[in-house]
Formats: C-alpha cells, structure tokens, sequence
C-alpha cells in the first residue's frame, strides 16, 4: 500500500502531477471525481481534467461516499478532498464522521492511492464565518490525511516539494 496527497493551490499543477503519480503503477486506474458540475465554470474545469485522461482511465463520481468508493482494488487518485469537504458541508453531513470513515478506508487500501487537496490557508483570512469554518476543516482534514499518508508532496507554480516520506 502507498498513500501519497498531494496539496497545492489552485491551477498549481497538483491534479497533473497527481495523475502522473499514480500513472506509474500498472493500469487500469481509477479516478474518484468529488467535483459536482454546479455551473459553466466547473463543467469547463471537469471537461479539462476528463479531456487529459485516455481509456485506462475509469472516472467514478464520489461526491460524498468517498469511503465506499476507496473500496476498489485498482490504483485509485482521488481529485479532491477539498471539493469533497465543501460537498459534506454544504449538504449539512457529519464531516467528522466522514473524515473518520475516511481515515479508516485510506488504512484498509492495498493499492496505491493518491489524493488532492487545496492548501487553502495561506491566503487571506475569509470574510465569512462559513468561508472560516471551511478554511479551518480543511486545514485539519490536510492534517489528518498527511498523517495517514507515506507521502506528501506540495504543488506550487507545477513543482513539487516533497513534504513527507520519499521520491518515488
């Protein structure tokens, strides 16, 4: 079992980087898509990300039951954690509980699995409570995946630095 995350900021480089990753394991793969197409904007940005991926490639919706969607016994990426936690919180669920559920899926794996997140920290304050309350969850769910994870790498203007574990 492997577990890398890979964190950045947004159109860092991190899905790409990411892909190729886990491209260096056999195919086919699997990759748990968290985005929902709300609006033009997002379809877009899903239709870029499906665009880059050929036939070994199977996407698989997992919008909110990225535990049971861990569940498979090929190499999975998961893009993203961050798009998944706005999901759970938007839709009122128990992220704490989620993220628990998720802990214990990512430990049960035995094939490779790689994860995205947003590095949303390091900008400005939110003005919001929601926006502060999103923030401080995702620094935490950051947190909780890296531990569980032998790697990290953080993304930033497409280069990597390795945070945790070793180069592949």
């Amino acid at each position: 079992m492997s577990i890398t995350l890979v964190l950045g900021g947004a159109r860092s480089g991190k899905s790409r980087h990411a892909e190729a990753l886990l491209a260096r394991h056999p195919a086919p793969w699997v990759y748990l898509a968290t985005a929902e197409a709300w609006d033009e904007e997002m379809r877009a940005r899903i239709a870029e990300h499906r665009a880059r991926r050929d036939g070994r490639w199977q996407t698989v919706d997992a919008p909110l039951d990225l535990p049971a969607a861990l569940a498979r016994p090929q190499p999975v990426l998961v893009d993203c954690l961050t798009l998944w936690l706005t999901n759970l919180m938007l839709g009122g669920h128990d992220v704490e509980g989620a993220t628990a559920a998720l802990e214990a899926a990512l430990r049960a794996r035995a094939a490779p699995t790689v994860l995205v997140a947003n590095e949303v920290g390091l900008g400005i304050v939110p003005e919001s409570a929601l926006g502060r309350a999103f923030r401080d969850k995702a620094g935490v769910l950051n947190q909780r995946i890296a531990a569980v994870a032998d790697h990290v790498h953080f993304i930033a203007a497409g280069l990597p630095l390795l945070l945790k574990g070793e180069l592949p």
